[in-house]
């Protein structure tokens, strides 16, 4: 299947979870959610909806990437990755994917470090990252690539290819300010001449626009908030 970088996300959080938190896994719809959407060790920082990771795991299950565990004692289904099955991968190389995908390009030694508390991963040993990541990346389709380094940085980084960018996983935004043309202002300035015309302070357009930029900033606090309590409920269910 082609893999999109929300694909990815989903993915790379059972991966994570698995290795790291194994009694809490499968996951629930609502505990990968809150995997999905955790603020911390994420980047970028997304918010999938309920639904939204519903609809990636069934194309995720299309895709032979993926299943939902039902009955045998659980209330609801419970999903979990066969990425390894589907790609053929070890335990090291299924550690050094997810933290790529979750946090973005990263040096060996920050691999090394995040990767040490997976369960079937490298255990904090560069060598065996190092050697993990020449096998990604020596693929027929490589799923990781080495970057050149860049001016001023130490060490050169390496970067997930699995999907599409990270830079095409939505972050939330909040609303930007609109900025003023200068034929915006000559027009703002032509309403406000003795003419038996609105000003532009009364124009309803512009009452209109704030309005909707000052329900944006809400919505976004409320999403926040949202991300907050499905973290609280996924540590209750587990």
């Amino acid at each position: 299947m082609d893999v999109s970088a929300q694909h990815a996300r989903v993915v790379a959080c059972l991966i994570e979870k698995a290795e790291t938190t194994p009694d809490s896994y499968p996951l629930t719809t609502r505990a990968l959610q809150a995997a999905c959407n955790q603020a911390t060790n994420r980047d970028p920082v997304v918010d999938f909806s309920e639904r939204d990771v519903d609809a990636l795991m069934l194309e995720l299950r299309q895709g032979g990437l993926a299943r939902t565990v039902t009955g045998s004692g659980h209330r609801v289904g419970k999903h979990r990755h066969i990425v390894d099955e589907a790609l053929g991968l070890d335990g090291d190389e299924l550690a050094v994917l997810a933290v790529l995908v979750l946090r973005g390009e990263q040096t060996l030694n920050e691999i090394t470090t995040r990767t040490a508390r997976y369960a079937r991963g490298p255990a904090g040993d560069a060598d065996a990252v190092d050697a993990a990541i020449d096998r990604l990346a020596g693929r027929a389709d490589p799923l990781v690539v080495r970057l050149e380094r860049r001016p001023g940085e130490r060490e050169p980084r390496i970067a997930h290819r699995w999907a599409e960018s990270a830079e095409d996983v939505p972050h939330p935004q909040s609303p930007e300010p609109v900025q003023p043309t200068a034929s915006s202002h000559d027009e703002q300035m032509e309403r406000a001449a003795p003419s038996g015309e609105p000003s532009a302070a009364s124009d309803p357009a512009i009452e209109v626009a704030t309005l909707r930029t000052r329900v944006d900033a809400l919505e976004a606090e409320l999403a926040g908030q949202r991300r907050r309590l499905d973290e609280l409920f996924a540590l209750w269910e587990g």
